[in-house]
């Protein structure tokens, strides 16, 4: 998927803000989403105090954001797994085919309680 057909997909959807980073990092995130074919785009959020430094959200629809969720676990996994930070005989974990996607903060698999982790309570709808 291109940025374009990305544009073009979410122009009339509902969007969510599914994460906040830093610019570089969300737009990472936006290539690696276009690439799996889950439209996403980059957002400011402004912030009315001086202090704050400039921190953008990553915008997707509601239906997507659980892809997203895995995808970021996945990335995170990917790089414990490069720097060798992952216990030695531990392989990453595998998204359950049937059940709950794993949180991409703290990985546990259960329901959400009203849109957040049940576990760390990292909303995610």
């Amino acid at each position: 998927m291109t940025p374009h057909e990305a544009e073009k997909a979410l122009a009339e959807a509902e969007v969510v803000p599914c994460v906040e980073m830093q610019l570089a990092d969300a737009r990472q995130l936006v290539e690696a989403c276009l690439a799996q074919g889950v439209p996403a785009l980059v957002h400011r959020e402004a912030c009315s105090k001086p202090s704050c430094s400039p921190k953008f959200q990553v915008l997707v629809r509601p239906e997507d954001a659980p892809r997203v969720a895995s995808l970021l676990q996945q990335r995170w996994m990917d790089s414990l797994q490069r720097e060798g930070l992952l216990p030695e005989g531990q392989a990453p974990r595998a998204v359950p085919e049937d059940g709950e996607l794993p949180c991409p903060a703290c990985g546990t698999a259960a329901p959400l309680v009203k849109g957040a982790c049940s576990d760390c309570g990292l909303q995610l709808e």
